[in-house]
């Protein structure tokens, strides 16, 4: 077993920016040219994308750490999350790293996340280190976004020293990088470069007592828990005696012994004997570890500044599924099995909320926005649970003058000149204020509003629509204000299965001419659940397991003619956005239908007369 050499020069950096302007891609590329492969080994594209949804998804969902040397100094990089309801990690992985590579699009420029990621590491008095990215892109200006990334620094209010932050011109897919864009493209050799000059080292008090804030776990079957941090000072060895301080200074501190102890060299952990500060390693047989604690010697117990995450923004209930096709695809059906899963969720996730309810039977969940809930719900489906969900709704706040205050979100809106006009139109009745448009003379236009986040539930798949697929829309969490009132919500009713049994394609094609299908023939249905999107306002009852009757003059042969359009898939995330109260989302590992929360035809209608009569009284 290697004994860690305090002497080695270390760079901790992490990699920020917005989705899909090439993070990981360029993590990828370090890889490779920093030898932590062989040259004979096949690794695969985006090989930092090691969970199976990331892969699926093209996005990074959680933090991981990684290693190169380069001219005899190691590089502990940190690939982060982009997306904005991911925020929790990033913020997390801050505190692990001393300067931050912020990679932009050469031309998107600075985005929405890209802001929010920065501000924090600004704050946090991080070295920046810009990644002008893409650069061999058709229609890329890297001088313009080289302006904007100033622009977005000084609104920022970066220190002088942060002003001054190198700027690196690279293309992550080739694999190449230029300190000027009039110099020869040949490999990231000056990247590299860059970041041993300009990042600083981490604090080198290796004498001093030990002491380590956990800022992520992982988990391993044979080791349990594992406790992943930057050593702040002192040296860790294994089997030293340390201290674990809880967040609440009240509590007693837990004693644990290290058992293992790992370092990153490339994709792998390496055991080693010790590590001294300034080092990211990963520490098993810590009991009750959890991020944000602080690891000590016991004979010194002194804490280090907790991780403050911002708070979630919008909930959603979740509920034991109890439909008539519960437990027929699920291992885990029953109220311990969801609520343990849930709670065990916040062992790792820290951006997360989950409280108990009235009822036995139901969650409530709080995260970021609805990706960071849907990831969750498709993480516990493919383990096999089954669970229904509500829809989701805003988490308000009590202003200093006893106002109701709700989140607000920065939307950037990429759109052809053609479409601007729908798109305008249709984030009007939903409350959104432009802030800005720009319209660089290349065929796209820029949009930027401020929006409650209510107003973007469901509008989505509405902006995919008007705009032909070619529109591109982030948001951003940017501030609590004043509620805005009542919005525009979903204007067309759904079709509600008022049988239950086996759809028929002979039913289907009578309901297609004036709907938009969810379901198939062959597929089961239940009294209640939510088979179509009708053409108009309301809800309609159908029965779509309707079968042709026989006659002497009909033949069953005609059935062959039926000519059906394809349904409309429903993933977790259209599924949220389109949903309304009175509606649930079951989701089984095989499934994902929607519901009507009372499934008899006559309890609804009951439900919607006395809805009339209150209306009327008020």
């Amino acid at each position: 077993m290697p004994l860690y050499c305090k002497a080695m020069q270390i760079r901790n950096i992490a990699i920020i920016a917005h989705v899909d302007h090439g993070k990981t891609t360029l993590v990828d590329k370090m890889l490779r040219q920093g030898g932590a492969f062989r040259e004979n080994q096949v690794v695969a594209e985006r090989v930092m994308d090691s969970n199976p949804l990331e892969r699926e998804r093209g996005i990074t969902i959680l933090a991981k750490n990684t290693s190169v040397h380069w001219k005899g100094v190691k590089i502990n990089i940190v690939d982060t999350p982009g997306h904005a309801d991911f925020g929790g990690e990033v913020e997390r992985i801050l505190r692990m790293v001393d300067g931050v590579l912020l990679v932009v699009d050469a031309f998107d420029g600075p985005m929405p996340q890209t802001r929010f990621v920065l501000g924090k590491a600004l704050g946090l008095k991080r070295t920046p280190l810009v990644v002008i990215n893409k650069i061999d892109r058709p229609g890329a200006d890297p001088m313009r976004v080289h302006d904007e990334v100033l622009d977005l620094f000084i609104a920022l209010e970066a220190t002088e020293a942060q002003l001054d932050a190198p700027v690196v011109y690279a293309s992550a897919r080739n694999g190449v990088a230029v300190m000027d864009m009039d110099d020869e493209l040949v490999d990231l050799a000056p990247l590299f470069d860059a970041i041993v000059e300009h990042v600083p080292s981490p604090p080198t008090d290796a004498d001093g007592t030990f002491q380590m804030l956990i800022s992520t776990i992982d988990y391993s079957p044979y080791l349990g828990r594992l406790g992943i941090g930057r050593v702040e000072r002192g040296t860790v060895r294994v089997g030293s005696a340390v201290a674990l301080l809880p967040l609440d200074e009240t509590q007693k501190a837990a004693l644990s012994r290290v058992t293992k102890l790992y370092i990153y060299e490339g994709l792998d952990r390496i055991e080693v004997e010790s590590a001294s500060a300034g080092e990211v390693v990963a520490l098993a047989g810590l009991d009750g570890v959890e991020i944000g604690l602080t690891v000590t010697d016991p004979e010194f117990p002194e804490r280090l500044e907790g991780i403050a995450v911002e708070e979630p923004t919008i909930s959603v209930d979740f509920l034991v599924n109890n439909s008539p096709f519960a437990g027929k695809e699920g291992k885990f059906v029953t109220s311990r099995q969801v609520r343990d899963r849930l709670y065990k969720e916040l062992e790792k996730n820290v951006a997360l909320r989950v409280e108990d309810t009235d009822s036995t039977d139901t969650w409530s969940v709080s995260g970021r926005g609805e990706l960071h809930l849907s990831i969750l719900m498709e993480t516990m489906r493919r383990e096999g649970f089954e669970f229904q969900v509500s829809r989701p709704r805003v988490i308000t706040r009590v202003g200093a003058n006893g106002e109701r205050l709700e989140p607000y979100e920065e939307l950037a809106i990429d759109v052809p000149e053609e479409f601007v006009g729908a798109v305008i139109e249709k984030l009007g009745p939903r409350r959104g204020e432009m802030v800005e448009m720009k319209n660089p003379g290349q065929g796209q236009v820029r949009l930027l509003y401020r929006i409650p986040a209510r107003g973007l539930f469901g509008y989505r798949s509405e902006f995919l629509t008007d705009t032909r697929g070619t529109g591109i829309m982030h948001h951003n969490f940017l501030e609590y204000a004043q509620w805005a009132g009542p919005l525009a919500g979903r204007t067309r009713g759904t079709l509600v299965s008022m049988e239950g049994g086996t759809i028929i394609a002979f039913a289907l094609a009578n309901l297609q001419d004036r709907s938009t299908l969810f379901v198939s023939p062959g597929e089961q249905v239940y009294e209640g659940m939510i088979v179509g999107e009708n053409s108009r306002p309301g809800d309609m009852d159908v029965n779509p397991t309707k079968e042709k009757k026989l006659t002497n003059m009909r033949s069953k042969s005609t059935d062959e003619n039926v000519s059906l359009e394809p349904p409309r898939e429903l993933t977790l995330e259209s599924a949220l956005e389109y949903i309304e109260d009175d509606e649930l989302i079951e989701v089984t590992p095989g499934s994902i239908r929607l519901r009507k929360r009372f499934l008899g035809t006559s309890d609804r209608k009951k439900l919607s007369r006395e809805a009339k009569r209150e209306r009327a009284g008020a």
